[in-house]
C-alpha cells in the first residue's frame, strides 16, 4: 500500500509559514529585509567543514548597513526637498531653468519668485505667469535692484 501524502496545503493543515508567505507584499527591489534574510538563510547554510571566516561576516554586516543608511538617506533627502518650508527660502530670489522655443531650441529662462505652490506631491517655484517644478530649477541667486524694478515695471 502507498505511504499517504501529507501536505501542508491541504484543510485543515494549513501551515502558518504559507499563510504568512501569501500575505507577503511583493516587490521587484532588493532591501534590506530581503538582504538579511539572504544573509541569515547563508549563515545557516553554511558548510561546517569551512564556516564563514569573522572577517566574511563583517564585510556582509558592514554592507548590510551601508545598504539600511542608503534607504534612510534616500528618504530623508526626498523629504528634505519636498520640504515647502525650505522652498519658501526662494521667495524673491532669481531662479534660472531651462525651456524649449517653438523651433525646439533650449533657451535659457529667469525670472523672480513670486510663490511656492505644491501640485500632486510637487513643489513649484511660480514666476511671473510661469511656473517651474523645483527639480527644473538650474540656478539660484540673490535678486539685483535692477531685476526687482524690472519686474515691478513688467
Amino acid at each position: 500500500m502507498a505511504d499517504s501524502v501529507s501536505s501542508k496545503v491541504v484543510w485543515p493543515n494549513y501551515s502558518t509559514d504559507n499563510v504568512q508567505k501569501a500575505a507577503e507584499k511583493k516587490t521587484d527591489t532588493l532591501g534590506k529585509d530581503q538582504f538579511l534574510s539572504i544573509l541569515v538563510t547563508q549563515l545557516r547554510n553554511q558548510d561546517p567543514m569551512q564556516p564563514m571566516q569573522d572577517k566574511d561576516f563583517i564585510a556582509q554586516m558592514a554592507q548590510f548597513t551601508s545598504v539600511e543608511q542608503m534607504v534612510n538617506m534616500a528618504a530623508e533627502v526626498s523629504k528634505l526637498r519636498q520640504s515647502i518650508g525650505s522652498a519658501s527660502s526662494l521667495i524673491g530670489k532669481t531662479i534660472e531653468w531651462n525651456e524649449y522655443d517653438e523651433a525646439g531650441t533650449i533657451i535659457p529662462v529667469s525670472g523672480v519668485v513670486d510663490s511656492i505652490v505644491s501640485k500632486d506631491g510637487i513643489l513649484y517655484a511660480t514666476a511671473g505667469e510661469k511656473s517651474v517644478a523645483l527639480d527644473y530649477v538650474l540656478g539660484i541667486k540673490e535678486t539685483s535692484a535692477s531685476e526687482s524694478s524690472e519686474e515691478a515695471e513688467a
